[in-house]
């Protein structure tokens, strides 16, 4: 039985920019032919660096990668001949039609005539375009414009497709319609996307396996489901009625790590989580601990763990306070490389 070669690769990546932050802290990956790969992480976490050299635009300082079964420092044409590339800024010409670039974008990969013409028109039709195709890009919606991005990036039939943030800055409705549409870009024969988000819901719906990002590594990998499903038992949220100092939730923190069903307590500013093994047993009790302790309750919740506890076990720390924080790209000490 012939072993397919991965569609994307990369090993050991380390990637430094100036003064001494470190982007990526041997990051690996592996992408399978013909599926959805999602790189999660904060903003800041290193997802784009990593787009960046898998896509030829940036050299690492140490460690290697492979697209297509190609080597990106070796025969980054032929990377690039393989790969489609959606940007998280628009690559569109705003005084030109969207007719014209997908032409200029056809011709570039070496398309003309007929071959062209009928390749755009099918482009315009798949993404709802045709209407105004003729209109200059600067008179699109938001919506519009990202969806002539895709084609863009789709016009001579990439290997793999790059989706870097593709639904950043969009309104609830349109980012809904492109999550339809790359998931029905996924059903296409042969073609493997590579998706970037800072969305823990879009990670979840879009992608069949993740890696998760945290200070340029992939901290931990799998299916959104068997991530999950390795946090046994329930997620118990609660928001306290006030913060809590240092020394406080140091002394909460390990009452609570005491308490029967109980596992896994993280308490930062007003907010403690728990999994527990019934959260619904559990919940009593841990309200009865925190009276006890004086400490007041303002919510309390009970689901089924979700991406969020799994960054929070994994990076130890909840994805909002990442994401606040820019996910702290490393300085390295003394000027170390």
């Amino acid at each position: 039985m012939t072993t397919r070669a991965p569609a994307v690769e990369a090993r050991q990546l380390i990637k430094t920019y100036p003064p001494d932050v470190r982007a990526l802290n041997g990051l690996d990956i592996t992408v399978e032919p013909g599926t959805v790969f999602g790189l999660l992480g904060p903003n800041g976490a290193g997802k784009s660096t990593t787009v960046k050299i898998l896509t030829t635009l940036a050299r690492p300082d140490s460690g290697s990668a492979g697209v297509a079964g190609h080597d990106v420092l070796r025969h980054p044409d032929r990377v690039r001949r393989a790969i489609g590339v959606v940007a998280q800024n628009s690559g569109a010409d705003p005084v030109a039609t969207g007719r014209e670039n997908l032409q200029l974008q056809g011709r570039l990969y070496g398309l003309k005539g007929a071959e062209l013409n009928r390749r755009v028109a099918e482009l315009l039709d798949r993404f709802t375009l045709t209407d105004a195709a003729e209109r200059q890009v600067k008179g699109y919606s938001g919506g519009m414009r990202r969806r002539l991005d895709v084609a863009l990036g789709l016009v001579h039939r990439p290997q793999v497709l790059f989706l870097d943030e593709p639904t950043t800055g969009l309104d609830p409705e349109a980012r809904t319609a492109m999550w339809e549409e790359i998931g029905r870009l996924a059903g296409e024969e042969g073609l493997t996307i590579l998706l970037t988000t800072h969305y823990l819901e879009e990670a979840d719906r879009l992608a069949e396996r993740i890696a998760i990002v945290d200070r340029g590594r992939v901290v931990v990998e799998g299916t959104p489901d068997s991530l999950k499903g390795e946090l046994r038992g329930d997620a118990v949220h609660v928001e306290l009625g006030e913060a809590i100092g240092e020394a406080g939730r140091t002394l909460l923190t390990g009452s609570l790590a005491g308490l029967p069903g109980v596992h896994e307590v993280h308490l930062d500013g007003r907010r403690v989580s728990v999994r527990a093994d019934d959260g619904a047993a559990a919940m009593p009790v841990l309200l009865g601990a925190l009276e006890r302790e004086g400490v007041a309750v303002a919510s309390a919740t009970v689901a089924r763990p979700s991406l969020d506890d799994v960054y929070l076990r994994y990076a130890g720390r909840r994805y909002a306070e990442a994401e606040a924080e820019g996910s702290a790209p490393l300085a390295l000490a003394g000027g170390a490389r």
